[in-house]
């Protein structure tokens, strides 16, 4: 019976935030909060402001090799990320 008490209170989280339009900034700040869990402590040192337009994800990466790096790998990340939250959030990213 507890199980299901809190898949209702959940679902109920859920239309909430998307009633209100929050939604999507909340993924938003759970995807910058993992950030550092998917990326690894050393990019996170190189990581500086993250923010959204639309569906891509803007990283300020302050190494250019390391910026040059991650680039090439942009896909995988996209997808690591949006598995980590478990959210269809992002469909592209940029470093700048």
């Amino acid at each position: 019976m507890q199980k299901r008490k809190e898949e209702i209170v959940g679902d109920l989280i859920r239309l909430y935030l998307r009633k209100e339009g929050l939604e999507t900034p909340y993924n938003e700040y759970r995807m910058k909060a993992s950030w550092g869990q998917v990326m690894g402590e050393m990019i996170m040192r190189y990581t500086g402001d993250i923010y959204f337009r639309g569906q891509t994800m803007f990283v300020e990466i302050k190494s250019p090799v390391l910026k040059n790096e991650l680039s090439m790998t942009r896909k995988s990340i996209v997808q690591r990320l949006n598995h980590h939250i478990n959210v269809q959030l992002i469909t592209d990213i940029q470093f700048y």
